[in-house]
């Protein structure tokens, strides 16, 4: 190590105008560091960029900014091998220019030159966003191909479509399950937008008013992987609309992983008995031996209300505050980590669940009742010249007749048929099978066999391309 150690009870980034320390109280409040440690990597790779910014403003001289860097090389190093905080390092940030000032001595107080922490820490931040939308991407990808999976076997099967929980028409087992595709499809879009409007870059700002040093920020972006720079100094320390972004998003996703979770929930309920949950991805009963619970799927369901609550504190923080930094923004990484962290392990459980899990396509297709096809009917006369609400009517009779007889439309004498419009023929009998009814729905985005073949080939072409 060289240059004189500084001591752990006197080493401060501020302080100077003040006569004492502060109080123990307002330390503890104060102190960050358990939340924000995760940013030292970030904190280190965005200094060693700003060494370089200084050196080729002319702030410091070549030698300096090396002999900076190659200190930060060494406290990244021993970061990594496990040093730890200590009682005075109130964040990552004076914990960092700490070490830097064991490893490179006094140089190392000429790097926060032209830089506040309100900068350096947006820029971290920023950072780690950046990267972690990029990794919770993959993973919302490796469900989706799960979902794929599912679909590509599902593609023959049957099964009642619900509307209010009742059940409405049949569909194809892989429409359904690609019901679920698509939505976070529509997550990975807006992911991609959070993170492209978090790579934005706030170093260069200062504490408000920006630096004094000619600092080339483009130069300086492009080095961390910034694809902009911030246009206004004050918008740029205070602005967390990024972490909303992402936060929003991250409500989303979980709301879209509880609508799957619910429907799989129900499904392997007795009373439907559609998929049989997979071993390694269910838990029993510590009572009633016969049970098996779908844990990550409960979970799954019950956590989007804790990403909401993330996203509504956030919103709640930024709401209330004045422009330019405040020290409540210090809360902005709590929520955010607290909901990345728990997507990272949400999506890996779900996307389990759903590749261990079977379903019973004959369990499935047992449900379908010829009811269901009533819609069908109304089809069937409306290609007869017959107006909709006309045919709406006439088939309603139909399914009056039969709750009255308590059987299935299919069981009716075809004399009622007859009797409930003059336009019913023999063959109207042929629309209460199932396979008739998804064979009339073709259209793109319809439940038919080829429309399913199709939509299978979007959502894996999807995939494909880049957001």
């Amino acid at each position: 190590m060289k240059g004189k150690k500084k001591g752990a009870g006197t080493h401060k980034l501020w302080g100077g105008r003040f006569s004492g320390g502060p109080h123990p109280a307002l330390d503890a409040v104060n102190r960050s560091i358990g939340v924000d440690f995760r940013l030292w990597p970030h904190d280190v790779r965005l200094s060693k960029a700003w060494a370089a910014a200084l050196a080729h403003a002319a702030v410091l001289t070549k030698h300096e900014s090396a002999q900076i860097i190659r200190g930060l090389d060494r406290v990244a190093a021993r970061i990594a091998d496990g040093a730890k905080p200590v009682a005075t390092d109130e964040d990552v940030h004076t914990m960092i220019d700490r070490l830097l000032h064991e490893e490179a001595g006094m140089v190392a107080s000429r790097l926060h030159t032209g830089r506040s922490r309100n900068d350096q820490v947006a820029t971290a931040t920023r950072l780690w966003t950046m990267e972690t939308c990029a990794a919770l991407d993959v993973l919302i990808i490796a469900l989706q191909h799960a979902m794929i999976a599912q679909a590509t076997r599902l593609e023959r099967a049957v099964m009642p479509a619900y509307t209010h929980l009742q059940r409405a028409q049949p569909v194809s087992g892989a429409h359904w399950m690609l019901s679920h595709f698509w939505p976070l499809q529509r997550d990975r879009e807006r992911l991609a937008a959070a993170r492209a409007h978090s790579a934005s870059l706030p170093l260069g700002s200062g504490a408000i008013a920006g630096s004094a040093f000619p600092i080339a920020r483009a130069r300086l972006a492009k080095s961390l992987g910034f694809s902009t720079i911030s246009q206004n100094s004050i918008d740029a320390v205070g602005d967390r609309d990024f972490i909303a972004e992402v936060l929003f998003t991250l409500s989303l996703v979980g709301a879209h992983l509880s609508r799957l979770a619910e429907d799989l929930i129900l499904f392997g309920s007795s009373e439907f008995g559609f998929v049989r949950y997979g071993d390694s991805f269910s838990t029993g009963s510590s009572m009633m031996p016969q049970k098996r619970n779908p844990d990550a799927l409960e979970l799954a369901r019950g956590s989007s209300a804790r990403m909401l609550g993330d996203l509504v504190a956030l919103l709640a923080t930024i709401k209330g505050l004045p422009s330019g930094y405040n020290k409540d923004l210090q809360e902005d990484k709590r929520t955010l980590f607290d909901a990345a962290d728990c997507m990272t392990l949400l999506l890996p459980a779900v996307t389990g669940s759903l590749e261990a899990l079977t379903f019973d396509v004959e369990r499935m297709k047992a449900a379908v009742t010829s009811t269901m096809m009533a819609t069908d009917l109304a089809d069937y006369l409306v290609r007869k010249r017959v107006t909709f609400r006309e045919a709406h009517g006439a088939v309603g009779q139909l399914v009056r007749e039969a709750e009255e007889r308590n059987c299935e439309l299919g069981a009716l004498p075809f004399a009622l048929f007859r009797a409930a419009h003059a336009k019913f023929e023999s063959d109207v009998m042929s629309e209460l099978s199932p396979s008739a009814s998804l064979a009339n729905r073709e259209i793109d985005g319809g439940t038919g066999p080829m429309a399913v073949k199709r939509q299978i080939g979007a959502a894996k072409a999807t995939l494909k391309r880049n957001i």
